[in-house]
């Protein structure tokens, strides 16, 4: 299945909205991480080119999570799907409600195509609160509690059966310059990798 091409049929085309145009099968899936926001340039996004920025800083992630990947190829055979929960450029410091209402129906579509999930992780604020947003309009409340990420990250979140683990960003410059959120985050993957085994 490409994913763009499924998206496309299931909510339709928009100009503005970058998805991911990657082949897999679906059913190997067990785990999907949220990241917060598409780079302006394609080619840095996760399926972009094979050095794209966003893959400099979440390899090491995996590699510091004892998980020898070099490529978002190999990442997919480990069963790990990356989306992002924005799907349009952010254009300003901060991404603004609307942006994420925009990108809401084709991250809700994008979960629904995988049947065998185990875990989502949601790394960073954004995808925390695209999360509450598609949780909320099925079951009328968040799936995530209004509290900080660290008090979270032990707790055991379920959203119709799936494991949700709120953590922190994993691309961005920001990530190299705050050490403890490099290591929270390689924990958090860690842990979802021991859950998917």
């Amino acid at each position: 299945m490409n994913i763009k091409k499924e998206l496309e049929t299931k909510v339709g085309m928009a100009n503005d909205i970058y998805l991911n145009n990657v082949d897999l099968d679906p059913l190997t899936i067990k785990a999907i991480m949220i990241n917060e926001v598409v780079p302006a340039d394609p080619l840095q996004d996760f399926y972009g080119s094979p050095d794209a920025d966003y893959l400099k800083t979440t390899i090491p992630l995996f590699q510091g999570a004892r998980t020898e990947v070099a490529s978002i190829q190999e990442i997919l055979q480990k069963g790990i799907y990356i989306t992002n929960a924005v799907k349009t450029p952010k254009t300003g410091y901060a991404i603004d409600k609307g942006s994420i209402e925009n990108s809401l129906p084709y991250l809700e579509a994008e979960l629904s195509l995988f049947p065998n999930i185990k875990v989502i992780m949601l790394m960073g604020d954004i995808a925390k609160k695209a999360f509450n947003m598609i949780s909320k309009k099925s079951t009328k409340k968040n799936a995530i509690p209004a509290v900080s990420t660290y008090k979270l990250r032990n707790s055991e979140i379920y959203y119709k059966g799936i494991r949700v683990m709120p953590s922190y960003i994993m691309t961005g410059g920001n990530i190299l310059i705050e050490k403890s959120k490099v290591t929270m985050a390689t924990e958090d993957i860690a842990a979802m990798l021991e859950i998917i085994r």
